[in-house]
């Protein structure tokens, strides 16, 4: 792969005007969704080979989203694409203002392996909207996801608009070495910093999507029936191996007994008695993630589950209580699917623990007491999340998504993908018909007028 040489060639096609006609734009992502309509199945078995993900599964979280992400987008588009007037000052009476969306040229996206698919061509939507020209570099860690990639990727689109790049670390530093106009990451915040490093070497403007411990809060007034399935879900989903994923538990001690009762229960109900023989139940993506989950077990009391099978990356939904002192657990994102359970008996404290970490890149909680809400939210610094819910905010295209200090900068879907990989170009016109002389030399006896009328 020769880094440089793509990337002249997609700035040379960029240059040459054709992805700004927006006809052109609706038209690629016409095809983008053609695409994914006619090897829908093709992308199904890559994933399922990567880590056993249960077709539903899949569609839900990943080919569903993106069909939904592309007509939103195609309905809106030529809105969004018009000049958007905006108020004028009486200091430059008379004239028109208003702003343009002009697409940034060529569009690095780096994509992680949990959903392989719909974060390597999610934010692909919004680079074609915005009329950039997009290389896409899917992960090694998922082989099979990254082949189909490569290969279908490529017999809808021509390599100079949009082009698929395998590789491992070597291919990234490669990539990140090239004078792209923008750069997408979604990954480790460790990687993070690295990306951002490459990227300052060329002043190149960049969107992190990264992780972080995210909370879940569970007080006394919650329906802990409710709260126990959507929670259970919401971590369990894809095995833990999601970025928004409930990373730890905080329940009030009064109800801690009947709500983990209500969760063992929801897991009972999802993947039965013996999880290992559902086939709802995903696995690790691979033994090294495996083996740093199993390292998890020993920092706490196993509640539920705790089993693990090497030859086949499998571990059990499994909640642990009982915390140890300086766990590890409570230091790195877990990442898969064990759940730290820690209690509190006020709130402040649970709002005291969350502030004394790096800011999350989401935060649940499930109450009925809006004081409660209210406390979380103006106290508590986050990305993104949901009250009485977990994941379901990324559903909406309205909410944009993006996290915040350790947990990534900027944000994407819906519109904002839009503006996320659209420069926004600020566009004063005046008339020659009235020219006010205050601004022009003489200054004598202006100035008393100009402080008067600036204040």
């Amino acid at each position: 792969m020769d880094g440089m040489k793509l990337l002249d060639r997609q700035r040379t096609y960029f240059r040459s005007g054709a992805t700004k006609s927006v006809d052109f734009r609706i038209h690629q992502l016409e095809t983008l969704k053609k695409m994914l309509t006619q090897h829908e199945q093709e992308f199904n078995q890559a994933v399922y080979n990567d880590f056993k993900k249960p077709e539903l599964e899949m569609y839900a979280t990943e080919i569903g989203i993106l069909y939904n992400e592309i007509s939103y987008v195609l309905k809106k588009l030529k809105k969004w694409t018009k000049p958007q007037k905006v108020s004028g000052s009486w200091v430059n009476f008379p004239s028109k203002n208003y702003t343009v969306a002009e697409p940034y040229g060529s569009v690095l996206i780096i994509a992680p392996w949990n959903y392989p698919v719909q974060l390597a061509l999610l934010p692909v939507v919004g680079a074609i909207a915005a009329g950039n020209t997009v290389v896409i570099k899917p992960s090694e860690l998922t082989p099979n996801t990254s082949r189909a990639l490569k290969e279908i990727v490529g017999k809808w689109f021509k390599e100079e608009f949009v082009a698929v790049v395998e590789g491992g670390v070597e291919t990234n530093k490669e990539l990140l070495a090239q004078d792209f106009d923008y750069i997408f990451f979604t990954g480790s915040t460790r990687v993070g910093k690295l990306v951002m490093e490459a990227a300052a070497k060329n002043l190149t403007p960049v969107t992190l999507e990264l992780g972080g411990k995210s909370p879940c809060i569970v007080d006394e007034s919650a329906d802990l029936e409710t709260a126990a399935r959507r929670i259970a879900w919401g971590k369990f989903v894809n095995a833990g191996q999601t970025c928004v994923a409930p990373d730890y538990l905080l329940v009030q001690s009064s109800i801690e007994k009947k709500f983990l009762e209500n969760f063992e229960n929801a897991v009972t109900e999802f993947y039965g008695n013996d999880p290992k023989k559902s086939p709802d139940y995903p696995r690790i993506v691979n033994e090294d993630h495996f083996n740093r989950l199993v390292g998890y077990l020993d920092d706490g009391k196993v509640f539920l589950g705790g089993d693990t099978d090497s030859n086949g990356s499998y571990i059990s939904p499994t909640v642990l209580t009982d915390i140890r002192q300086g766990a590890e657990i409570m230091e790195e994102e877990i990442f898969g699917p064990i759940l730290p359970v820690l209690t509190f008996d006020e709130l402040p404290e649970a709002i005291d623990m969350i502030k004394s970490k790096p800011k999350p890149l989401a935060l649940y909680l499930f109450t009925k007491k809006t004081e409660a809400e209210n406390a979380v939210l103006e106290k508590c610094s986050f990305g993104g999340g949901a009250i009485n819910d977990t994941l379901a905010h990324l559903g909406n295209h309205n909410l944009p998504f993006g996290g915040v200090g350790s947990s990534g900068m900027g944000a994407y879907h819906g519109k904002r993908s839009f503006e996320t990989f659209s420069h926004t170009k600020s566009i004063m016109k005046k008339s020659f018909w009235l020219d006010i002389p205050f601004r022009y030399a003489p200054y004598e006896g202006k100035l008393k007028w100009i402080k008067r009328v600036l204040k």
